[in-house]
């Protein structure tokens, strides 16, 4: 029977945020960022694990309480995205055919019925998926000199989220094949390797903490969550 394995990828240094520790570590609404992510995975009754994927050289994780279920940690983070999931991967064990959820961890306002969604509409799935956002707005070209060079029609576009959900061995393949200069994430591991990951529409309130800015944000969906 196959497992479903929550993987998240945490060994990066979070450059852009600009903090003294990565941006997974930082206090949001009393816990670390990445302890909301990890305790919405926890949560979905169908995941049978939830693995992060940690630097080994990473300072920070023993000093807090993660108190989680199903939590298991490996020290295997890689210089890239791919390779970090690569590693886990292999970390792991898992089977060829059990479902990996790859979720970025600066995605702390995941909610659970976005997880189960994407799980219900990939069960059968030969391929799998990834959650993902169609476009609202006007997509612009900008040219060299931060001047529109052109609009781009936003019809059949998409903004990619996460989990993406696909079988270990499919995603492990696709990952090894690839370059990984050419892998943005595991969707795009699999469209090189030929096939079409399908698109299963998730929620805006799924964005990825990037900026200082965002935690606001993320303060106050947590919040309302709990009120």
């Amino acid at each position: 029977m196959s497992r479903f394995i929550a993987l998240v990828p945490a060994a990066g240094s979070g450059s852009r945020f600009g903090a003294p520790s990565p941006k997974q570590y930082l206090q949001l609404n009393g816990r670390p960022l990445m302890w909301h992510t990890l305790s919405v995975l926890s949560q979905v009754a169908a995941i049978d694990e939830v693995a992060v994927v940690i630097s080994p050289g990473d300072e920070w994780f023993d000093d807090y309480q993660w108190d989680l279920p199903k939590l298991s940690v490996h020290r295997v983070g890689g210089a890239s995205r791919a390779d970090s999931v690569r590693n886990g991967l292999r970390a792991l064990g898992a089977g060829l055919d059990d479902w990996v959820l790859v979720h970025d961890a600066a995605r702390c306002c995941l909610s659970v019925a976005a997880v189960e969604r994407l799980m219900a509409a990939l069960s059968d799935d030969a391929v799998g998926g990834l959650l993902a956002l169609p476009v609202p707005d006007t997509v612009k070209r900008a040219d060299g000199d931060g001047r529109v060079s052109a609009t781009v029609p936003r019809q059949g576009l998409w903004l990619a989220q996460t989990p993406q959900m696909f079988r270990a061995g499919l995603l492990a393949e696709a990952l090894d094949k690839g370059r990984t200069e050419d892998i943005t994430d595991e969707a795009s591991a699999i469209e090189l390797a030929g096939m079409k990951p399908r698109l299963v529409e998730g929620d805006a309130q799924n964005f990825k903490v990037t900026y200082p800015r965002d935690l606001a944000l993320a303060r106050a969906i947590l919040a309302s969550r709990k009120e």
